[in-house]
């Protein structure tokens, strides 16, 4: 099962850890960056409907198969926020840091009892542009949001999502640790499964 498949995230914390989750399954994993393919609108209100734009556009332009990614954070106390608008949560051009502090900001007046979170992530993969029927696999990883940064590995909301039972942030994980307990993680290896049977 070896093949080369393109990878439609344009996030550098992403294209390294699914490339080492997938490692072990003699996948040519390539980023969408490698051919050039600029970032798509994401135009969809749910984490499958942008996983599929992403995956749809990289692969028509790529010719390959594809996997797409689309997760954010979704905080109890803020209804769900702030969902598939995580990466541009304080604004278009956000960075990482201007994203925790809107939410540590807006979470400021939350009892720690009340700080409830989780990350989703939904896999998407299609075995070519027009697949009317991709794959599509969900993960989630629950926690809650620090009042502080803790923590300098991983990416995104990572430093202020504590995990209870590991009694750490997601950030003071390390990248082994993280692919086996994350969000990520579980939506693929449950996309792996579903590709191995596909292509057995």
């Amino acid at each position: 099962m070896s093949q080369k498949i393109v990878l439609a995230t344009g996030n550098q914390g992403k294209v390294n850890e699914l490339s080492n989750m997938l490692s072990a399954f003699n996948l040519n994993v390539v980023a969408q960056s490698e051919f050039a393919i600029g970032e798509v609108a994401e135009t969809g209100t749910t984490f499958v409907e942008n996983a599929i734009i992403k995956a749809r556009h990289a692969a028509r332009i790529s010719g390959l198969p594809a996997i797409a990614d689309d997760s954010g954070l979704a905080v109890d106390a803020l209804g769900g926020a702030p969902g598939v608008y995580s990466a541009r949560f304080a604004g278009d051009n956000a960075t990482d840091k201007d994203n925790i502090n809107k939410l540590l900001a807006d979470l400021k007046d939350v009892p720690e009892g009340q700080r409830q979170a989780r990350f989703l992530c939904v896999l998407v993969y299609l075995r070519h542009a027009d697949d009317p029927t991709p794959l599509i696999c969900q993960g989630e990883w629950h926690g809650a949001i620090t009042a502080k940064i803790i923590g300098t590995n991983g990416f995104g909301y990572d430093p202020v999502f504590w995990l209870r039972e590991q009694n750490c942030s997601s950030a003071q994980l390390s990248p082994e640790q993280k692919n086996q307990l994350s969000h990520r993680g579980k939506a693929l290896a449950l996309l792996v499964k579903a590709m191995e049977s596909q292509l057995a």
